[in-house]
């Protein structure tokens, strides 16, 4: 298998991890939400992780991007909005989001699934950031004037 198809390949099992992930913290997390029993914290970071996650897909329009971390055909280098700070904003959302719900649940299963989840972006991101370096000549640049996952934070 070639190295394009091996990264093709690692980032769909990264997808599906990340998915999984995404649902075991939301089936831990939602009953303390649903009760209202969630700290105000797990609240404010839940509602900043949505709001951050709407910008980027409002800025990014469907079609543009790839739940993969391969670039899509065609698809434009997005530097507005959210972008103008942080590259990775809808992965920015996911961990928010995922950081609620283990604050909300506190059991060590979902701290060791957010732990996970966190890793599993952090290597989707290194990822997408081979990839988009060789899909827009204007990558590199970009990357050097914005952070990864949280502005003003490398």
């Amino acid at each position: 298998m070639s190295d394009n198809g091996v990264q093709r390949t690692l980032g769909s099992i990264l997808v599906a991890l990340q998915f999984g992930l995404i649902v075991l913290l939301a089936w831990l997390g939602l009953p303390s939400f649903l009760s209202d029993q969630a700290p105000a914290g797990a609240w404010v970071t839940s509602v900043a992780g949505a709001f951050v996650g709407i910008w980027a897909v409002s800025t990014n329009r469907p079609g543009n991007f790839n739940i993969r971390p391969v670039p899509r055909a065609g698809a434009r280098l997005v530097q507005q909005g959210p972008y103008r700070w942080i590259r990775h904003p809808m992965y920015t959302a996911v961990m928010a989001c995922g950081i609620a719900a283990a604050w909300a649940n506190t059991t060590w299963l979902a701290w060791l699934a957010l732990g996970a989840l966190v890793a599993v972006m952090v290597s989707k991101a290194v990822l997408e950031e081979r990839w988009m370096l060789m899909a827009h000549p204007g990558y590199a640049a970009y990357r050097r004037d914005t952070c990864w996952f949280l502005p003003w934070i490398a």
